[in-house]
């Protein structure tokens, strides 16, 4: 893999923060699945959160071979953690739909907007397990579309509304845009700009969700 030695410590620091956000979304996906009324719903949270699970695996492998002793800090884990508060508030209160909206959308979306920049890096590098990594982004594309899937359905059974929904957002987002702003050195040391991941991010949003 074609990885210049400037560029190993900035990869597995953000690979870092993607592992940290599997993490959150496997501990999310089993407790979603403990509250889904519907047996199907319950099947695909606790396939989504072994997936979870697994992807955690795999960027944590990959961090050990990047750079095993030099990470350093990790300024994105206080806005991440409040982000783990907000869920673990709204898993508390039975509020399904609320979660749905915060990790199978809102978290990833981000978590997919920069796999999908790095991917497209590694592609150019010609790195090895292109089909691992297609098949995670895959994985990643499947858990949003079942989190919009079930949004709508809730919206037509009247069970929520993307009012509620959107006003909840406000403060999970302001997570997600501290959360790309802490890592901004990451994303200019690798000649990339934050401010790209960030919109990429917010265009995988519905549009109830960014109106």
């Amino acid at each position: 893999m074609l990885v210049r030695p400037d560029e190993r410590v900035p990869i597995a620091r953000l690979l870092t923060f993607l592992e940290y956000g599997e993490r959150l979304a496997h501990d999310c996906a089993r407790a979603q699945a403990a509250l889904a009324p519907e047996q199907g719903m319950q099947r695909f949270l606790a396939s989504q959160a072994r997936q979870e699970s697994a992807h955690a695996w795999v960027f944590q492998g990959a961090i050990a071979w990047l750079a095993p002793k030099h990470l350093g800090d990790s300024p994105f884990l206080p806005a991440l953690e409040q982000y783990r508060a907000l869920l673990e508030d709204a898993l508390q209160r039975g509020d399904l739909a609320e979660t749905l909206m915060a990790e199978q959308l809102i978290l990833e979306g981000l978590g997919e907007a920069i796999l999908a920049r790095i991917e497209e890096g590694l592609a150019k590098r010609n790195a090895p397990f292109g089909q691992l990594r297609r098949i995670l982004l895959h994985q990643e594309e499947a858990h949003y579309d079942f989190g919009r899937r079930m949004l709508d359905r809730a919206f037509a059974a009247g069970t929520t509304s993307p009012d509620h929904l959107c006003a909840r957002a406000q403060e999970y987002l302001a997570l997600t845009d501290r959360m790309v702003s802490t890592l901004g050195d990451l994303f200019e040391s690798i000649e990339e700009d934050p401010q790209l991941y960030m919109a990429r991010a917010r265009s995988y949003l519905p549009g109830w969700l960014t109106a």
